[in-house]
């Protein structure tokens, strides 16, 4: 086992890190060691860790955590870009949020980072004809974590869900790698209309507390939408989108907006004039 180990830490330093990080927590929290040696210490893989994790918060009587457990292992075995994209949101959520001491606090604790991983594995199913599962696991994700992603829509990784309570993301959406989303965002439709009606959000954006972007509308790479904004028209790439409607300022996105998770502007400076 010792050597098995060995080669895991070798080949996935994160989870060799996870798993000290769990030992260590162990041992400050002895109320919360059969807890984490039963999520983290038990098992081999990150992927067997997190499908063992979120099963015991999603898995219910009509769907017990075990038949929970083996479909969630079941997508992660046919699909390794699920575990990559796992790992980049658990490195998301360490590097921007201030108040994450550990990778471990994420995978724990951090219900946005487990609404997001749950996502993951209800879009599998949804484009392997398992419509129906699907549909169970995003109304079991919005009843546990008060996270409501349609199944189809598509995130990319190094996804930050900051709080999370709240967020809404409606079927034809595409959230692209590093983007950062705090809690009460809405990215939706503007009414009945059907096909492609829900925002594309680009690579690096950061969209603040309480957002709507509504309508099949592109928010540009590294651009930053203020909080309480309801965003109706397109924004360009590395612009600043603020108000209700939401108007461009002068204040710059930044080069990492969604890293840097800056959320103070400057309203007075209207760029619209």
């Amino acid at each position: 086992m010792a050597v098995t180990r060995e080669k895991i830490a070798t080949c996935d330093p994160l989870w060799s890190a996870l798993r000290e990080q769990a030992e260590s927590l162990a041992e400050r929290e002895p109320a919360l060691a059969s807890f984490v040696h039963a999520t983290v210490l038990k098992h081999d893989r990150l992927e067997n860790a997190l499908s063992y994790h979120l099963a015991k918060k999603i898995g219910s009587e009509d769907l017990p955590p075990m038949t929970t457990r083996e479909i969630f292992e079941e997508a992660m075995a046919a699909d390794p870009g699920i575990g990559d994209a796992v790992r980049a949101d658990l490195s998301a959520v360490f590097d921007r949020d201030p108040a994450c001491q550990a990778h471990i606090e994420a995978l724990l604790f951090y219900k946005g980072f487990q609404a997001l991983e749950c996502h993951r594995i209800a879009h599998w199913l949804w484009h392997h004809d398992r419509r129906a599962m699907a549909r169970y696991f995003q109304s079991r994700i919005s009843e546990v974590f008060a996270v409501d992603i349609h199944p189809a829509a598509k995130m990319g990784k190094g996804i930050m869900i900051d709080h999370a309570t709240g967020v809404v993301i409606g079927e034809t959406a595409v959230v692209e790698d590093d983007v950062s989303i705090m809690q009460g965002v809405t990215l939706g439709g503007t009414g009945k209309e059907s096909g492609d009606r829900h925002p594309k959000i680009r690579r690096g954006v950061l969209i603040s507390l309480g957002a709507k972007i509504l309508g099949n509308i592109e928010i540009g790479e590294y651009s930053r939408i203020g909080a309480g904004s309801v965003v109706l028209k397109a924004v360009p790439p590395g612009c600043t989108a603020v108000g209700i409607p939401a108007r461009l300022t002068n204040c710059a996105a930044g080069d990492r907006p969604s890293q840097e998770m800056n959320q103070l502007i400057d309203v007075d400076q209207d760029k619209s004039g």
